[in-house]
């Protein structure tokens, strides 16, 4: 009988920390990091215990980071705890990087909060069609009717039809890729109208091509709806109640400075403020209480969607909902950018992890405007990485070495 009471207890206690353990972690946010930053946890049986988390597997997705990229790091945030976080080159908790087109994340949720906040201005919401002298007066006249059919669900997913960047574009119809003649795209010296007037390669809703104009058109119509710059909203609705500290647009390029940020990218936070984000996301869009993200856009984010049958990419984040990555949750969200960058967002496992990559050139404090901090690893000086050949110990590079991180720390969860 004492052995039952003795195992009943046992049971209840565990019951009542578990439940203690998930309160506190559904409950804590972070302060800024001048005012004591994450909590953190140290040690591989803290972490497993406090974390649930393999500190091995943790350091063998670190080592996937490292042969990837000349510079970066790997943050990992579990329950609230700040568990990992080991940076390469340049790279470091307080540099401002050129986080490039990861910047995508946050254009489509400053979109998703000004949806809510103005939803008497655009009550079709992602429904409506965006290009109309009062939501986009920059686009007229129009040089192509069909521009007048986009959604601003179809801008956010990259269905619109604008045609893709790079030298070999690739357009996709329900999944099957066929290669794209390269376009014109943006030009930093006139981003509006040449966002603007890149052509459609395919009627609105018809396919899909990764093309930074649409987001950035996007960020006009919030600037035009708002009446403010895309990085002030972010600052005011955002990076403010989450306590970022000293971040910005790269708005400095050579001798010109550009008058509105990019919002197809190239925003510079913080690592830890970068968690700041992602873990918001993981929370719902609350933090302290506040709803600052609209819960249901963030669910759209994660899921398929009419306004990309094409591909599993929606509002800017590559999704999971088919199971593409094997190891990873169905629910696991994320966006990436050149260089190497990309943040994950697996709410389902109270996740956030955030990579950092980047060339030298992605680290200019000139970009900015912002003081980088000095780094002492000077091993990364003209480092390339080695190329994969079958399975050798090669850099897995671009999105597939993201891919693979987000699944390695994804394994690495362990309850």
């Amino acid at each position: 009988m004492s052995s039952k009471r003795d195992s009943l207890r046992s049971l209840l206690q565990a019951g009542l920390l578990f439940a203690s353990a998930t309160l506190q972690a559904a409950d804590y946010y972070p302060p800024s990091d001048s005012k004591g930053g994450w909590r953190t946890l140290s040690g591989a049986k803290e972490i497993r215990e406090k974390a649930g988390l393999d500190l091995a597997r943790l350091e063998t997705a670190y080592q996937v980071c490292e042969r990837a990229t000349p510079n970066g790091g790997l943050l990992v945030v579990r329950h609230g705890y700040l568990v990992f976080e080991k940076y390469f080159g340049r790279a470091s908790r307080n540099a401002n990087p050129d986080m490039a087109s990861t910047g995508k994340a946050y254009t489509s949720i400053a979109c998703g909060v000004m949806l809510h906040e103005f939803r008497d201005k655009i009550p079709a919401g992602l429904e409506t069609k965006v290009f109309t002298e009062k939501l986009l007066p920059q686009a007229f006249p129009l040089n192509d009717p069909r521009k007048a059919d986009i959604k601003l669900g179809q801008l956010l997913s990259m269905t619109a039809g604008y045609w893709g960047e790079g030298q070999s574009p690739s357009g996709y119809v329900q999944g099957k890729s066929q290669p794209l003649k390269p376009v014109p795209g943006q030009n930093i010296r006139d981003l509006d109208k040449s966002s603007l007037d890149v052509p459609l390669w395919c009627s609105p809703g018809e396919g899909y091509s990764y093309s930074s104009p649409a987001p950035h058109i996007a960020s006009i119509v919030l600037r035009n709806l708002t009446g403010m710059e895309l990085q002030d909203y972010i600052r005011t609705r955002l990076a403010d109640p989450m306590g970022w500290e000293s971040w910005g647009y790269c708005l400095h390029r050579g001798d010109y400075d550009m008058p509105h940020a990019n919002g197809a990218g190239s925003i510079a936070v913080h690592a830890t403020d970068a968690l700041r984000f992602g873990y918001c996301l993981a929370k719902g869009g609350k933090w302290e209480g506040k709803q600052l993200v609209p819960a249901d856009y963030i669910r759209l984010c994660q899921q398929a969607s009419p306004y990309n049958p094409h591909t599993p990419f929606v509002l800017q984040f590559e999704n999971n909902a088919d199971g593409h990555l094997l190891a990873a949750p169905r629910d696991a969200f994320f966006k990436s950018g050149a260089g190497g960058f990309g943040i994950f967002i697996v709410p389902s496992l109270d996740l956030v992890i955030y990579k950092l990559g980047g060339k030298d050139g992605q680290y200019d404090p000139a970009l900015t405007g912002l003081p980088q901090p000095p780094f002492k690893d000077n091993s990364r000086e003209n480092w390339q990485p080695i190329p994969r050949t079958g399975f050798n110990e090669g850099s897995f590079s671009g999105d597939d070495g993201l891919r693979r991180v987000l699944e390695l720390v994804s394994l690495a969860v362990m309850d």
